[in-house]
C-alpha cells in the first residue's frame, strides 16, 4: 500500500456532467495555489482538444507502461484503457491535493491504495446530460440514448461522496467544485 501525505481527489460521474468542464475551470481558478495538482490521464484513444485533455497512448504501449508498474491506477471504460501516471504518488508524497476524473469502477482499488482519498461525485439533469453528450458530437443519437439509459455504477458502499450538482451554469460548478477542493485542502 503506497503512503500519502497529500489527498488524492477522485472526481466521478456519468458521461455529460461536465467533469472535465469542471476540473478544467478549478485548474484555472487554483492555479496559484501550490497545494492542488491536476493529473493528466492517459487513455487508449486519439487526443481530441475539444472532449477532454488527456495524454494518448497506444494500446500495446498502454500494456507495457502498466506492466512496467507506470500508472499508479488503471481500469477499462468505453472500449479504452486509462491510466493515472505513478507521478502521483510523488505529488502525493510532497502534501499535495491531487485532483483526477477518473471511473467509479476504480474507486475501490484507490481507496485501498491511497486510504485518504476524497470522492467528488457530480451529477447533472438528464436533459442538461443528453445536451452535452450532442454537443460533444463523438456519438450518433442512438448512441446517446443508450448511454444515457445505461445505470451508471454506484459509488461503493461507506464512501460518502461530495456531491455537486452541475445542471446549471459553468460557473456555479466551478465555483462549488473550487469550494469542495479548497474543503479538502483545509483538512489536511
Amino acid at each position: 500500500m503506497a503512503r500519502s501525505l497529500g489527498s488524492l481527489v477522485l472526481v466521478v460521474g456519468p458521461s455529460g456532467v461536465g467533469k472535465d468542464t469542471l476540473i478544467g475551470g478549478a485548474k484555472q481558478a487554483l492555479e496559484n495555489d501550490r497545494r492542488f495538482t491536476f493529473v493528466r490521464r492517459v487513455v487508449t484513444r486519439p487526443a481530441e482538444v475539444e472532449v477532454e485533455e488527456h495524454d494518448t497512448m497506444e494500446p500495446q504501449a498502454f500494456a507495457r507502461a502498466e506492466a512496467m508498474g507506470r500508472f499508479c491506477l488503471s481500469w477499462d471504460a468505453h472500449n479504452l484503457r486509462y491510466g493515472l501516471p505513478i507521478s502521483v504518488e510523488t505529488d502525493l508524497a510532497l502534501g499535495k491535493v491531487v485532483v483526477a476524473n477518473v471511473s467509479r469502477h476504480v474507486v475501490s482499488e484507490a481507496r485501498r491504495r491511497y486510504p485518504g482519498c476524497a470522492v467528488v461525485l457530480i451529477t447533472a439533469e438528464i436533459s442538461r446530460r443528453a445536451e452535452r453528450l450532442t454537443n460533444r458530437g463523438r456519438e450518433s443519437g442512438d448512441q446517446i440514448t443508450a448511454r444515457l439509459a445505461r445505470e451508471s455504477a454506484p459509488v461503493p458502499t461507506g464512501i460518502n461522496p461530495i456531491i455537486i450538482d452541475n445542471s446549471g451554469g459553468i460557473a456555479i460548478g466551478v465555483t462549488a467544485f473550487v469550494m469542495a477542493l479548497r474543503t479538502i485542502a483545509a483538512q489536511e
